[in-house]
């Protein structure tokens, strides 16, 4: 009977399906020596389990902590900061440079009209000059 018993345990082990106590029944029976014969192929499944209870690891673990490479960091936060100074530096210089140019723009198109209202007055002279000419009868210079 103890042994369809055990055969019985050994089907719900292989299946996932045992308690604690009936995989420690398992334990114990195949850590006998009475061992069914049919049965002895799992007595190394089992003897394993207990004498992998036994072992120890006896190295030492050498762990490597990794600090935060905080240097890389500061550099890279200087090159950012940098770039970020050098950028506005150029924007602020375009800024300069476009109001400079729409003031002379200004400037040029105030002295253009001026000029052109100059012009206005020397042909209105020299239409003066050309109907003196023709009434008081001088050659042309």
């Amino acid at each position: 009977m103890e042994l369809a018993n055990i055969e019985k345990l050994l089907e719900k082990y292989l299946n996932a399906e045992t308690s604690i106590a009936e995989e420690k029944e398992l334990k114990n029976y195949f850590s006998s020596n009475t061992v069914a014969p049919h049965l002895q192929e799992y007595q190394a499944i089992f003897g394993y389990f207990s004498t992998s209870k036994n072992e120890k690891f006896t190295k030492t673990i050498q762990l490597n902590s990794q600090k935060p490479n905080w240097k890389w960091l500061s550099v890279a936060a200087s090159i950012v900061l940098l770039v970020s100074v050098y950028t506005g530096y150029q924007n602020n210089q375009q800024r300069k440079a476009e109001k400079v140019y729409n003031e002379t723009k200004i400037a040029f198109n105030m002295l253009a009209v001026n000029l052109n209202k100059g012009s206005v007055a020397i042909a209105q002279l020299q239409y003066f000059e050309n109907t003196k000419n023709k009434i008081f009868k001088q050659p042309k210079k």
